[in-house]
């Protein structure tokens, strides 16, 4: 014998102001949580990365560690920004930025270049392939949440 379908009433919906306002376009609370694609060689810079992404911002991020990878995820994922180290052995990170941009399915993710060597690099080079801004490594994880978010003009 078959049990029955549960029905629901309507009275059992929460209607109260603070239930209908979270929900509302008007809510000033978000709960989007941005997808970041840190693509770093580095296994504890990668580490440290993540928790401060994850835990200061609540950011879903996910780390892999070659250029290699980090294109597979591109193209799967679609996160919105990598963060992408230029020197990685195989596959550095210009030759892994131009394979993005090469990729229609990649090509308008922004990226923030990481580097530890504090190189001169022409900006409007830099721009033309969607780099937003670069940060020198080793950064302050306690800076790194606000310095993307001022890069991306993320509130």
């Amino acid at each position: 014998m078959e049990s029955p379908m549960p029905t629901y009433s309507d009275s059992a919906v929460d209607r109260s102001p603070l239930a209908t306002d979270l929900f509302s376009p008007s809510c000033p609370v978000s709960f989007m949580t941005r997808r970041v694609l840190l693509i770093d060689d580095e296994i504890s810079l990668r580490r440290v990365t993540q928790l401060t992404l994850e835990i200061t911002a609540g950011w879903q991020v996910l780390a892999v560690g070659s250029g290699l990878e980090g294109l597979k995820q591109a193209e799967v994922e679609r996160p919105d920004v990598i963060l992408l180290d230029l020197m990685m052995p195989d596959m550095d990170g210009m030759v892994t930025l131009t394979l993005l941009r090469e990729n229609p399915e990649t090509r308008s993710i922004p990226v923030i270049l990481l580097t530890a060597k504090v190189q001169t690099m022409d900006p409007l080079w830099l721009q033309q392939l969607g780099v937003v801004t670069v940060l020198t490594k080793p950064f302050e994880p306690v800076h790194l949440v606000e310095q993307i978010k001022a890069a991306l003009g993320w509130a």
